[in-house]
């Protein structure tokens, strides 16, 4: 702890230390902070013991804080605060949960990490009883502030959690002085706290897609509730297969709730579709413009790419060179290098420069509202595209026509419902994996996309610290 010789700290907000007796003191007033020479001593009013202060910021029912004691000297600073049970409340099982007559005590007390004060580690210190309940015998007691064996608070592994969402667990580790898998067990048990009481009715509209988590193409399918008012992780399953979104929609939401489900957003891969129809026979299911276009701009690629090489085998000057983006690009995203780059070759009569006209063209497909419209325009351009004997361009026109019906759900459902959501939350995800560099696991994986995007319940504490 920093002192300053000759001088004393005064102030009510942040709280701070007064002596470094047995009993520490918390100054409170109004004042706002002077440095001086002169110590006048703070009236008993404005003065607050910690452990009052900890009685009335977290109540533990049943047990009160007695004394407070800083050891470590200031090198290692550490807080003991003591706690006893109330006088004629008796001790609960931890076998069975009910108040059972006392036995005996444990020789020596258990300290428990509760949530640092001043950036100082504080531990709750305390005897524990045995109960001689008449269901389960002789049994340690159950105590309120921990559970089971653990040696952390679970207001403190609450904090770590809390402080997990923002930092890695590497970052959250080391600034709070604990290892690694203390905080990996602060977030899974959050985690299972908020997969227990959420609740997953009401859910009208889902996006399903896949996310690489690990080299050699291993892939996690994720389903996201995609609702107006509520957007948020609800499934991280370890494969992209039939039967492991089967599961997901049979066991986890149940049939009465894929009753309820009005529009799902997914891409083409055939695993997916083949699940909605047979599991969500009354959902929309909607191919939207971001894997639409994302396949068009392939194709678009694919043309640049071969007409470059055939360029160069016949000794033709390289105006193509430099040229992806400004072909993959929305106009108004291009910079001024890119869109002077972009008039130059367009002045070329290329493949490519047919292959872009027509990927610009097709944009005018998204701009209708009805369904019957948007289909007379994209007949109109699939003629127009298979005419241009491009052949990626006619493969890409053949995957339109195969998913035709899916494609034209995404003006029945009133193009409210986009996997633009969906990637928008899959970025999240992908800063979550480069985040969590080091896990180890599919399950610790999970758990991780869960805290971050799932928007679980937490624990009710009587004080939030952050």
């Amino acid at each position: 702890m920093r002192s300053y010789a000759g001088f004393v700290l005064e102030r009510s907000e942040p709280l701070r230390f007064l002596g470094s007796g047995t009993e520490e003191a918390l100054m409170t007033s109004d004042s706002a902070v002077v440095l001086g020479c002169e110590q006048k001593q703070p009236t008993r009013r404005s003065l607050i013991k910690l452990k009052t202060l900890l009685n009335q910021v977290h109540k533990i029912k049943g047990f009160v804080y007695t004394k407070i004691q800083m050891v470590g000297g200031s090198k290692n600073p550490r807080i003991i605060a003591e706690v006893r049970p109330r006088r004629g409340s008796n001790p609960v099982c931890s076998g069975c949960g009910k108040p059972s007559p006392g036995y005996d005590r444990m020789a020596e007390p258990r300290q428990f990490a509760f949530v640092p004060i001043l950036n100082i580690p504080v531990f709750l210190s305390y005897t524990m009883r045995r109960v001689d309940c008449p269901k389960c015998g002789v049994k340690v007691e159950r105590v309120p502030w921990a559970d089971g064996k653990h040696s952390q608070c679970n207001v403190f592994r609450h904090f770590l959690a809390t402080w997990a969402k923002r930092l890695s667990w590497k970052e959250t580790a080391e600034c709070f002085g604990v290892k690694w898998d203390t905080v990996r067990r602060s977030v899974q048990w959050v985690v299972a706290y908020g997969l227990k009481h959420r609740s997953l009715d009401g859910i009208e509209a889902l996006g399903v897609d896949e996310v690489a988590y690990s080299r050699g193409h291993k892939y996690m399918t994720l389903v996201y509730q995609i609702d107006a008012g509520k957007k948020r992780l609800i499934g991280v399953l370890k494969e992209r297969t039939t039967q492991s979104l089967k599961d997901f929609f049979k066991e986890d939401l149940g049939a009465d709730r894929c009753a309820k489900i009005k529009v799902v957003c997914s891409d083409m891969w055939k695993p997916y579709l083949k699940v909605i129809a047979e599991v969500l026979p009354s959902a929309l299911n909607v191919l939207d413009r971001f894997h639409i276009a994302k396949k068009l701009g392939e194709a678009v690629d694919q043309i640049r790419r071969e007409e470059t090489k055939e360029l160069h085998a016949g000794g033709y000057e390289p105006v193509l060179g430099n040229s992806r983006y400004c072909f993959l690009k929305r106009t108004e995203n291009l910079s001024d290098k890119q869109s002077a780059r972009l008039d130059e070759v367009l002045q070329y009569d290329l493949k490519s420069v047919r292959a872009y006209y027509l990927k610009e063209s097709f944009d005018g497909f998204w701009h209708y509202d009805s369904p019957r419209w948007a289909r007379w325009y994209l007949k109109k351009w699939c003629a127009r595209a298979m005419r241009s004997r491009l052949e990626p361009m006619k493969k890409f026109v053949k995957t339109l026509r195969k998913h035709e019906e899916l494609l034209m759900n995404y003006f029945k459902a009133g193009k409210g419902y986009s996997s633009g959501i969906v990637e928008g939350l899959n970025l999240k995800i992908n800063m979550g994996i480069r985040k969590a560099y080091g896990y180890r696991s599919f399950e610790i994986m999970k758990v991780a996309l869960l805290h971050q995007l799932g928007d679980l319940p937490e624990p009710e504490f009587t004080h939030r610290f952050c």
